[in-house]
């Protein structure tokens, strides 16, 4: 392994934070006993009903060589890909779009892209929809969709919709220009698949939207785009094999980040978890990281039935963008928070500030530093306003973006909830919560079956148009 993701929790310590929120080596010595548990609970259901994303980084040649072959046919024929779906089907994707592809990947010529311009649709805004339709050759498309459950009312309009227009552009040989990805059994579109002759990859049963993006789900996307995903599957392999080592907090470092972030949510008040990475490309995964948080661990009961109402409140920011944005709330606000950054030891170019300006120390003094050396100057002088303030902060270090990096960093962060899940003592895979929105929207468009809902939606007090100003 070239490169290895490190988790410094240094300024979680009261030696640095202070001691009133601090964490002392007495508090880590009480935690790994906790730890232990959790860890013991999570290898006894490792592979099993929803944790099946656990054992996706074993070897798999047929399936890796035949998204391989897939892909290459795609990125040898294609101008553009689209990704139909939402949630993990969307965000696992365009995470690793954005973090190992050119930042301006769409705007290169094809020349220097070697790969398909890249969309991802997760949304069904009309106006969206219109924009994509025309920017796009059809003749030169391939559209994936993805949904786990084969009837996800959002990505199944927007399959709706463009297979529709296909079937109308090519007639019988629509079906090229779709793939799905899907369940084995259940839903519709697996149904369409076989009754189309769609090009399938299958979702295994045991893994949520969530926790897909190393499956078939990722996969085929970002070979589309050139990246290796053997590479990618190798260093969630890796995370994954040095975390089983040890159920020690001091070994496993995943084990820690959940350990730590559960004392800090349950006893000293932290209910909100803040995701600062210091690189552009890892912005969409703190969007992935806050929907794989947020919707593993906020759970009204736990799996006793008593009620909890629990999970931090996952918040999304940029280093160093959001500096000039939150950072003063996260420095002097209330103190409910922890916030995690993603450190890039080297990124993939490095540019020098000229000279000039001499006359103007307030700016002369950038002269022949690095963005590099300021980006990274920028984070340790966050992570020292946060710290002196006494605000909880964690780091994650990666050496660079690669596709092994990125492999660990999506196994950390899954083990990570997966362990914090056990602590929580809830069900870190189900989504009830999400599910009620949809059972609603099913009903108000009049699915077959969602009568009772509809009644129900219907019963609600009427508004008043007294609290609707501007009427």
């Amino acid at each position: 392994m070239d490169s290895k993701l490190k988790f410094d929790f240094n300024n979680m310590m009261s030696q640095y934070v202070g001691e009133k929120d601090g964490f002392t080596v007495h508090d880590l010595e009480k935690l790994d006993v906790l730890a232990d548990e959790a860890a013991k609970a999570f290898s006894a259901i490792r592979g099993q009903g929803m944790t099946e994303w656990s054992i996706l980084p074993e070897p798999k040649c047929e399936l890796v060589s035949e998204i391989k072959q897939t892909a290459k046919e795609i990125r040898n024929d294609c101008d553009a890909f689209v990704v139909l779906g939402i949630g993990g089907s969307a965000l696992g994707p365009y995470a690793l779009f954005q973090a190992l592809s050119h930042l301006r990947h769409n705007e290169l010529p094809r020349s220097r892209r070697k790969a398909p311009k890249f969309y991802v649709e997760d949304n069904v805004d009309p106006e969206r929809m219109q924009a994509l339709l025309d920017v796009l050759n059809l003749e030169k498309t391939i559209f994936n969709v993805i949904t786990k459950s084969g009837s996800t009312s959002e990505t199944m309009s927007q399959f709706i919709i463009i297979y529709d227009l296909l079937k109308k552009t090519f007639g019988p040989n629509a079906a090229e220009h779709i793939i799905a990805t899907t369940d084995a059994d259940n839903g519709s579109l697996i149904q369409i698949a076989k009754e189309e002759g769609l090009t399938t990859f299958l979702i295994p049963k045991g893994v949520g939207g969530r926790f897909s993006i190393i499956s078939p789900v990722g996969l085929l996307p970002a070979a589309v785009l050139g990246i290796d995903i053997s590479a990618f599957l190798s260093g969630a392999r890796y995370m994954d094999t040095i975390c089983k080592r040890s159920n020690s907090i001091y070994q496993n470092p995943a084990l820690a980040a959940a350990v730590l972030q559960y004392d800090s949510f349950t006893n000293r008040g932290k209910n909100i978890s803040v995701m600062m990475p210091y690189a552009d490309g890892l912005k969409t995964m703190a969007d992935w990281y806050c929907q794989l948080w947020g919707e593993s661990l906020g759970k009204a009961v736990n799996k006793a039935g008593e009620k909890v109402a629990c999970g931090q409140t996952p918040v999304k920011a940029l280093g160093v963008t959001d500096q000039h944005s939150q950072i003063q709330l996260y420095v002097e606000g209330p103190k409910d928070k922890v916030v995690t950054f993603i450190a890039v030891e080297k990124y993939k170019t490095q540019i020098t500030i000229p000279g000039g300006y001499d006359d103007m120390p307030a700016i002369s003094f950038l002269s022949g530093h690095t963005l590099n050396e300021l980006i990274s100057s920028e984070l340790l002088a966050t992570e020292y306003a946060l710290t002196k303030n006494g605000v909880l902060n964690n780091k994650i270090v990666l050496s660079s973006l690669t596709a092994e990096s990125m492999g660990q960093l999506v196994m950390f962060f899954m083990l990570q909830t997966a362990y914090a899940g056990e602590l929580l003592k809830i069900d870190a895979y189900n989504q009830p919560g999400v599910e009620e929105g949809k059972n609603a929207t099913y009903a108000l468009l009049g699915r077959p079956g969602y009568d009772a809902k509809a009644q129900e939606i219907n019963s609600w007090p009427k508004k008043n148009s007294r609290y609707i100003l501007g009427t």
